[in-house]
């Protein structure tokens, strides 16, 4: 069968992991683990930021449980797909599904970028202009930014995708990979391939490099400001406040990055797989740690609400 566009490439085989049967049952039952700890995670700061009066109107924490939101979905755009092929071995996707995880999954790692600019500009006006910041960081302004972000990264890989998507796929079909990535479908399709691969490459490594240098700006200003504080109890504060979002920023480009330094060559292929596993999957395992462990506000949260369960256990078995 033969579409408009000359494609008779109907299905992908995702090749995943080069390991033996061994091998797949650890990585299944590991991943399985980690996708479900992942959700139970995110979901439990969600609800700590949503049942909390105090914390659900504040900008920092409003952009946190949306930022767990995007990792629990972030999360499920790929794992899903890998558990169920290190399950049943084939690893046959077809051509409209493994496009559309291509688009979800770039488009919420765009949205992934936007969210840590969105927390580092919050972050920038709290410590920078502390007097201003209520004004400036109001509620309709906090919702403002979150809705940008999810619209803007789920737009800015359209034509990519588009584009890409318009290609003839007419050979190959197999993808050494665990995910529908961008590098590999443009490797498969037949030429003549035009400008497609350097305006994907530009449109890739513009909101990497413009959210990364973003962040870094701000944070410049951060430190800058925190390092001339009038006493330095409030100077440690105020890093010890950064200090978890900075990991998570570190961890996530620092992955990316690893990843695109030297892509080219077999030999690399498994560490792409590595890095895109790190980012996609452990990232948002790892992440609602550091939020938690590092965050005053989010541990008395918590305790609060451990606090609340006891005394409304203890009233049931009173009354009962």
């Amino acid at each position: 069968m033969e579409l408009a566009n000359g494609t008779t490439v109907q299905e992908f085989i995702l090749l995943g992991f080069g390991v033996g049967q061994q091998g797949r049952l650890l990585l299944l039952i590991l991943f399985t683990a980690v996708y479900t700890l992942t959700l139970a995670e995110n979901f439990v700061i969600i609800m700590i930021v949503v049942l909390d009066p105090h914390l659900s109107h504040l900008p920092m924490y409003i952009l946190l449980s949306n930022f767990s939101w995007l990792e629990m979905c972030y999360v499920t755009a790929t794992v899903p797909r890998m558990l169920f092929d290190l399950a049943s071995h084939h690893g046959i996707i077809s051509f409209n599904a493994c496009f559309i995880q291509f688009y979800v999954f770039f488009s919420l790692g765009t949205t992934e970028c936007l969210f840590l600019s969105a927390m580092a500009l919050d972050r920038y006006l709290a410590i920078c202009h502390p007097l201003r910041y209520p004004q400036i960081m109001s509620q309709d302004f906090c919702y403002a930014l979150v809705g940008s972000c999810w619209i803007l990264g789920f737009l800015w890989y359209v034509a990519p995708v588009f584009l890409i998507f318009s290609l003839s796929f007419c050979g190959p079909n197999t993808i050494d990979h665990f995910v529908c990535d961008s590098g590999q479908l443009l490797a498969l399709a037949c030429p003549p391939l035009g400008s497609i691969p350097l305006f994907c490459y530009i449109v890739t490594s513009s909101v990497v490099l413009a959210t990364f240098l973003f962040i870094l700006i701000s944070y410049a200003f951060v430190g800058v400001t925190l390092v001339k504080a009038s006493s330095p109890s409030s100077s440690i504060k105020g890093f010890s406040t950064v200090s978890s979002h900075l990991a998570v920023v570190t961890i996530f480009y620092g992955s990316v990055a690893a990843m695109y330094i030297g892509h080219g060559g077999e030999s690399n292929s498994e560490n792409m797989k590595v890095m895109t596993l790190f980012y996609s999957a452990v990232t948002p395992l790892l992440n609602p740690l550091i939020y938690c462990l590092r965050n005053d506000q989010v541990k008395e949260a918590v305790a609060k609400l451990l606090r609340r369960k006891r005394i409304t256990g203890g009233k049931r078995e009173g009354n009962s």
